[in-house]
């Protein structure tokens, strides 16, 4: 390892006063480097990352600037300031995943040291980031946490309470709250107040990672739209399945597949990989790096899950017309077969867990018939 210093950031309220203080370290240290990266929670491909990128991009330059002035006034100009985005290519999930990335690039880049924002949620996540510093205190890294001044608890219950974040989750709750209730009598008007104002206290920074945008009512509508056809998906695959358990001669094939899918992170992962399980016939089993692993239970349902119908309501959901024209995932050939009679890839469980890999049946006797020739 180096001696140069690598600071993952976000927009926080302590960012500026972490970057001036990793520039006085940097300076002090006499480092060759100081390196500010940003994790990004998309995939280049995701549909609308344009408007992520360019965020975080911006964000970086403006970083940079401000490292480069500290720089300048403590007389460090050989002190080399570099920016980058990683990620990308891949949704990091879990603290392991977000610390290999950082270890992967400090490695890369020759630098010994890890400095953490006190604020540094990854994907607006607060609970990462403890489990993020035990994952890098196992590289051979030095992370250390800027000791710079963070906003009191008054300020930060201001600022939830004001927040976009808030307000959103107080009027659905609400409005939940009166769907259930009766909204034309007093009392349940008032607990239904309270009991929303604690919700949104309480789960406001939980169940959102960013504020609501303009785009937020779009997808409501097309969200409540998406319900029946949901529903309708459940019905279907209901019968469809039923008539394969009550039909002896009928083909039971439980398989495992892969299928990657371009949904971006987060939500709208979530919302298909929930969607999937709930329609009888397929379970989502994991979601490995950019792959959802499903198991299905009969062809049909394998079919229907490569056709791609709920991966383009999702992306209607979430980003419009557009992004539900594209391809489907047997279109693109985003999807294999995993285990079963019809195996066309290898299980990757072992190996994304760390281990070596294991074939499944099918592809190890098709490599034993290939080595035989």
């Amino acid at each position: 390892m180096g001696d140069g210093i690598v600071v993952p950031v976000e927009e926080t309220a302590t960012l500026r006063a972490t970057v001036g203080y990793a520039a006085a370290e940097a300076a002090e240290a006499d480092a060759d480097a100081l390196h500010f990266v940003y994790l990004a929670a998309w995939r280049d491909d995701d549909p609308h990352v344009e408007q992520l990128r360019q965020d975080a991009t911006d964000l970086l330059e403006q970083v940079a600037v401000w490292a480069e002035y500290d720089l300048e006034d403590a007389d460090a100009l050989d002190v080399r300031v570099e920016t980058a985005t990683l990620g990308t290519d891949a949704y990091l999930f879990g603290p392991g995943q977000y610390a290999a990335r950082l270890h992967d690039y400090a490695d890369a880049n020759g630098l010994g040291t890890v400095l953490l924002d006190p604020e540094y949620t990854p994907v607006g996540n607060t609970a990462l980031l403890q489990p993020m510093e035990f994952e890098l205190s196992s590289t051979g890294l030095v992370v250390r946490e800027a000791p710079v001044d963070r906003p009191s608890r008054r300020e930060r219950l201001v600022s939830e309470l004001t927040g976009l974040r808030f307000g959103a989750v107080f009027v659905v709750s609400l409005l939940f709250y009166l769907v259930l209730g009766d909204p034309t009598y007093p009392f349940d008007v008032v607990t239904g107040v309270a009991s929303a104002a604690v919700v949104a206290i309480t789960l406001s920074q939980v169940t959102l990672d960013h504020d609501p945008t303009a785009e937020t009512p779009k997808r409501l509508v097309r969200g409540a739209v998406y319900v029946p056809v949901l529903l309708w998906e459940i019905l279907k695959s209901n019968v469809v399945v039923a008539r394969v358990i009550l039909s002896p001669s009928l083909p039971i094939e439980p398989t495992t597949t892969r299928m990657r899918v371009l949904v971006g992170s987060g939500l709208p992962l979530t919302t298909l990989a929930n969607s999937i399980t709930l329609t009888p016939g397929t379970l989502t089993v994991r979601a490995s790096d950019e792959d959802l692993i499903v198991h299905t239970l009969i062809p049909w349902a394998r079919e229907g899950l490569f056709e791609g119908s709920l991966e383009r309501w999702t992306r209607l959901i979430f980003y419009g017309r557009e992004a539900a024209r594209l391809p489907t995932p047997e279109e693109r050939g985003d999807c294999d077969v995993l285990q079963g009679p019809d195996a066309t890839a290898d299980l990757p469980f072992a190996e994304t867990d760390g281990g070596k890999r294991v074939e499944d049946s099918a592809a190890a006797e098709r490599k034993s018939e290939v080595t035989d020739e």
